[in-house]
């Protein structure tokens, strides 16, 4: 048997349980506060493993915390095909951003269950831990670890802004698995997510069928100066850390211009000391995010940056100290799995593109290890990691609908009842 135009997901019930889902770790402006390995996460961990056991799925859970929900298949010796995304948000985070991944792939399982049909291949949902990376850095580690590019021990000893440690926050909330982690084996991965970016509304278009993902460097610059009283230092006595982060800031703009129109750099997370306001910075510590499909590219702007950087608070007597604290390669998604994805789009009659995805996204890990690729829709002004963060039900249905067809084509239909 093989999947038809007319098998489509519930789209209120996928929008329903995205609601639920956002009463956990509510925000303050309508969006969600639900950060990695925070009480709030653990609560809505237990909420999707409610949901996933009453489809009759069995949930396995690996030492990073990744949950895996298994519906199974009628080859018992063929691989699963995986499809997930991540539960955690920003501190001010939006309601959808990773959140329609997994809760897509369990819409899919709920039809399927509805539908009486099976599948050669399990399926299996997964949510990647600490995928935002804001409270541990960096970005996707979970699935960086199953992908063999950071181990566990080091993964574990990642700490937040008050010294608390991944690994003992993972235990602590009881989300802590024995499962080795990348033992598992896979057919392909697909990956739903709002494309963070204004090129589908803005074109009209209703999917996104991602055939890269950018690369990405995450820099933290540490400008040491000297503090001193902001009224009575004399101008050409001053070592002000604070300028000199000024001056890199402007620099990084000038260096992702220069690479236009695919290249983006900012600014995004900084730390200022000892952050008052009348005494000049004696240090400050922040982040560079430079982003781009070519890998000489990134090279190139970070080059330019450790050289420019260096030049500027030399000038200025400033310390400054470079350390990378993330970043990966420019991808290129399985070229099977992107034609299910246009096919699935095509055999349902959305309009849609071909995208590169500015963002990290666990895809990009989990490509080094298995066939891969990502479904995208739109969102509201290309707004994400912000409460204000928007989706309509429509645009979360057609993506789960890509979705499904994707992975049920890749998983094979066998019978229907």
């Amino acid at each position: 048997m093989t999947i038809s135009s007319n098998m489509k997901i519930n789209s209120e019930r996928l929008w329903d349980s995205l609601m639920e889902m956002a009463t956990i770790g509510p925000g303050i402006a309508g969006g969600n506060n639900r950060q990695t390995l925070t009480d709030d996460d653990a609560t809505g961990r237990k909420l999707f493993q409610s949901w996933c056991e009453a489809a009759g799925l069995s949930m396995g859970l690996d030492q990073m915390g990744n949950m895996f929900a298994r519906r199974e298949g009628t080859d018992p010796d063929a691989l699963p095909v995986y499809v997930g995304s991540h539960l955690d948000t920003q501190p001010t985070g939006g309601k959808y951003d990773g959140v329609l991944g997994v809760l897509g792939g369990l819409e899919i399982i709920r039809q399927l269950n509805d539908m009486k049909v099976q599948t050669r291949h399990p399926i299996v949902i997964v949510n990647w831990t600490n995928e935002e990376g804001t409270r541990f850095a960096p970005a996707m580690v979970s699935s960086g670890v199953f992908a063999g590019v950071h181990t566990l021990d080091w993964a574990y000893e990642r700490e937040d802004a008050d010294g608390l440690k991944l690994g003992d926050e993972l235990k602590r909330i009881g989300w802590c698995g024995d499962e080795p982690v990348g033992e598992r084996k896979m057919k392909a991965f697909f990956e739903l997510h709002i494309e963070q970016g204004p090129i589908l509304e803005k074109e009209n278009t209703d999917i996104g069928v991602v055939t890269h993902g950018q690369g990405l460097k995450w820099l933290q610059l540490t400008v040491t100066g000297k503090e001193s009283h902001t009224g009575s230092t004399p101008m050409p006595m001053r070592v002000n850390a604070g300028l000199g982060m000024a001056k890199i800031t402007q620099l990084v703009d000038e260096i992702a211009w220069s690479h236009a129109p695919n290249a983006v750099g900012a600014i995004g997370h900084c730390d200022v000391y000892p952050n008052s306001r009348n005494i000049i910075p004696g240090k400050c510590v922040f982040t560079i995010d430079f982003r781009h499909p070519q890998k000489e590219i990134i090279a190139d702007m970070e080059a330019r940056l450790r050289e420019g950087a260096k030049k500027i608070c030399d000038d200025m007597s400033l310390g400054l100290e470079i350390e990378q604290v993330g970043g990966f390669d420019p991808v290129e998604f399985d070229l099977d799995c992107v034609t299910a994805v246009r096919s699935a789009a095509e055999r349902l009659g959305y309009s849609h593109r071909d995208l590169v995805s500015g963002a990290g996204h666990d895809a990009c890990w989990i490509n080094r290890v298995a066939p891969t690729a990502m479904v995208m829709c739109p969102c509201v002004d290309g707004l994400s990691h912000n409460e204000a963060e928007e989706i309509s039900p429509e645009w979360a249905a057609a993506g789960t609908n890509v979705l499904f067809h994707a992975v049920v084509e890749t998983a094979g239909i066998v019978e229907a009842s």
